[in-house]
């Protein structure tokens, strides 16, 4: 009985085992080739059609309603409920993944008891005006706490007083105009500038170059209202006594501005306060146009220029100081804000990639406002929010991307792009060797006229191709495409007979990932028709008045324009993530390269006995894109041929496209600014809201003729013209093929 017993046991111990076996090798069998239905999971062109489809102008609504119920400045409580609120969301949409992720950051506060203005002091210092403390609050918004006054931030804090000088917009021509032709000095002089044309942080840096003690911003009817257009609450145009926030930092990449280069964590080292990068070393204070009125109308000294007369009823004489009755007052600046550490966090999600989990498509956009955010940046952060949702159901019905997709929602862009440069930083290595491409999801809307879209060359026909399939939502085009409304409105005559495509400079949070990392990148949104409509951006930009009700009363009352760029952005995100072969058209970027060289020349051209004095030659750099084009040609003509069904060719091939943009990058960056690396595109040095196609031999010419040592500044020319030259050829090698 124990014998039959024990052999059973033993017969059933080696069942066991063989079966053990069986089933490890099935499981290390799956993993090693998962079953035959996992490709199927990715979406088809119809099922993607499906998926943009998905998305719904009445949720955009709703969550942009949601979004702009009360202020989110970055930094404050409310912006990390706001942050947590999305982490939830996204969450319960079905991403895999959804983090916060903190950083350590200088921020910059107007002070709570001690507030920011300005003043007319008469002989004695009585002070005989001041300047508005808050904008009156737009109509259900009066009993809202926390609305952060109108105040530049990282602005030095002082006192100045002295005579005051309008230099129009502050641009480098207009400071030249003034003391080269006028033979008036702002030294020790506090100006005032109207806001519009270049990035306010540019005005800061030219008034100190030029010696003012202060500068006051203030935005002049002519650039903040559009004709026949009443103001806010009637219409969308800015009030009288509406101002403009923002920072004034120079950072130019740099990041937090005392952690410059590396993620401001805790174990950072942090340069002491005063040492920051970008921080301005004068007061700097931003008005509406009623108080502008107020300080300029006495305005004395020499009448303006041709052009720099605005839209108020007054003379806009130059100074300095003011007429002779007036004679002797003075203007006085009382700014003490102050700039302090704080913890800021972005939300960033993840969708797991089925194939390729190491690739990496981003789509991310601020969440932080400077009051409730009604345009910038809440109509971008509402659209990344209904793709996040679309994403979400579709997984939920069995989809995963090849690729991994991330979503991304940044905290203190305002304060200089500070979320996403940190969290690009904190993750550079990885970003270079697995990004595939970034788009950008800011403001969604500035304007309801038509598409407008910045991005890489190598984006332009994925692009294209993307709005020939998504309907127009433009009164007059039922039943046609966005391509098509697109392409009427605003055709690239010029270059070709396609809709326009702009350079991407700065300004927003690709920034960090296509400037300092070579990372592919776009963005879209719905803009105004700049062939007729010439005021800046839009009017209540940075202003109290960006309410939820400027959008559906004005902007886009249907929400369908809104829908059409989540389905743009989406669209694109989906398109790079799931498409077997990477959608790059390096033809496109030899193309845009040629207009570029092209157009340099012609810049240098201008200067052409000193081109012959200097043996200054453009030949190496036509050469160089010669060399590229045909690369990419060639490179075109082996992937119509590649072998799909091979995973290691389809894999060389996609990562020769994913890593051209990093050849563009130099380590050793643009003179002078480090962390602009992207030898063809760069912010202007002059205006970090424009894009510059090769930067460096632009920087280089700007106003040489002005230049000290002739010699040295040609020598330089030639020297960014040999290290662009060197550059595109070497991206042009890349593209070869692999023996």
């Amino acid at each position: 009985m124990g014998y039959k017993s024990s052999a059973r046991c033993r017969l059933f111990g080696l069942f066991v085992i063989v079966a053990a076996f069986f089933l490890v090798g099935f499981i290390i069998g799956w993993f090693a080739n998962p079953p035959e239905d996992e490709p199927e999971r990715r979406l088809s062109d119809n099922d993607r059609m499906k998926l943009l489809n998905e998305m719904k102008a009445e949720n955009i609504r709703q969550y942009l309603r949601n979004f702009t119920k009360l202020p989110h400045l970055a930094g404050t409580e409310q912006n990390l409920r706001l942050a947590k609120q999305i982490q939830k969301e996204w969450k319960d949409f079905g991403l895999d993944l959804v983090d916060l992720v903190h950083y350590d950051v200088l921020l910059s506060y107007p002070n709570e008891t001690n507030p920011n203005y300005i003043s007319i002091i008469n002989e004695q210092g009585t002070e005989i005006f001041k300047t508005s403390l808050l904008e009156p609050p737009p109509a259900g918004y009066e009993n809202v706490s926390n609305v952060v006054p109108p105040y530049s931030a990282f602005s030095a804090k002082g006192e100045p007083e002295g005579d005051l000088v309008y230099v129009n917009y502050g641009r480098t021509e207009d400071f030249f105009k003034l003391e080269r032709e006028m033979n008036i000095s702002c030294t020790g002089k506090i100006v005032i500038a109207r806001y519009g044309k270049i990035f306010r942080g540019n005005k800061v840096k030219n008034a100190i170059l030029a010696g003012a003690k202060g500068i006051i911003l203030f935005s002049d009817p002519v650039d903040y209202c559009a004709p026949g257009v009443e103001v806010y609450p009637d219409g969308w145009n800015l009030p009288g006594g509406g101002a403009q926030r923002g920072n004034v930092l120079n950072l130019n990449g740099a990041g937090d501005p005392l952690t410059p280069g590396y993620p401001a964590k805790e174990y950072t080292y942090r340069y002491k306060a005063d040492d920051g990068a970008g921080l301005p070393k004068i007061p700097v204070h931003p008005i509406g146009y009623d108080d502008a009125k107020h300080l300029l109308s006495n305005m004395g000294g020499q009448a303006p220029p041709e052009g720099w007369k605005g839209g108020l009823n007054i003379s806009y004489n130059i100074g300095p100081g003011f007429i002779e009755t007036f004679n002797t007052t003075k203007v006085k600046m009382h700014i003490y804000t102050n700039n302090k550490v704080t913890r800021i966090y972005n939300v960033i999600g993840k969708i797991r990639g089925a194939t390729e989990p190491d690739r990496y498509v981003i789509l991310g956009g601020h969440r932080d406002s400077w009051v409730f955010g009604g345009i910038d940046p809440t109509t971008g952060a509402a659209v990344v929010h209904e793709v996040v949702r679309s994403a979400g159901k579709y997984m939920k019905k069995g989809w995963r991307p090849r690729r991994t997709i991330i979503f991304a929602s940044w905290d203190a862009e305002e304060f200089g792009l500070l979320g996403s440069t940190e969290w690009a930083e904190d993750n550079a290595k990885i970003l270079q060797e697995r990004a595939v491409a970034y788009i950008n999801a800011d403001s969604a809307i500035e304007g309801n006229y038509t598409l407008r879209v910045d991005c890489t060359p190598s984006l332009n026909t994925v692009v294209y191709n993307l709005t020939k399939k998504i309907d127009s939502p433009d009164e007059g085009y039922h039943g046609k495409s966005l391509y098509e409304s697109w392409h009427q409105k605003d055709n690239w005559t010029t270059y070709r007979d396609a809709p326009r495509i702009s350079k991407l400079g700065s300004g927003s949070d690709f920034e960090a990932y296509f400037q300092r990392l070579g990372i592919a990148s776009g963005r879209a949104r719905y803009t105004k028709n700049r062939k007729t409509e010439k005021y800046s951006n839009y009017p209540v930009y940075h202003s109290v008045y960006e309410t939820f009700e400027l959008v559906e009363k004005f902007y886009d009352p249907s929400f369908k324009q809104l829908l059409a760029v989540a389905q743009v952005r989406g669209g694109l995100i989906f398109e790079l993530a799931d498409s077997a072969l990477l959608p790059f058209d390096f033809n496109e970027y030899a193309e845009a390269l040629r207009t570029y060289a092209d157009s340099i020349f012609s810049l240098a051209n201008k200067h052409k006995p000193s081109l012959h004095t200097f043996e200054v030659s453009f030949d190496s750099l036509f050469s160089a894109v010669k060399n590229f084009t045909e690369a990419a040609q060639d490179f075109h003509v082996r992937k119509k041929h590649l072998d799909m069904s091979n995973p290691m060719a389809l894999r060389m091939v996609n990562d020769q496209m994913m890593y051209l943009e990093r050849a563009f990058i130099d380590p050793l960056g643009l003179p002078g600014r480090p962390f602009y690396r992207h030898i063809i595109f760069a912010p202007s040095s002059h205006n970090k809201y424009a894009g510059e196609s090769f930067p460096g031999i632009y920087d280089a010419m700007f106003d040489i003729e002005n230049a000290k040592d002739q010699s040295k500044a040609w020598e330089e020319v030639k020297r960014q013209i040999s290290i662009a030259a060197f550059t595109v050829h070497a991206a042009g090698m890349t593209l070869t093929e692999v023996v």
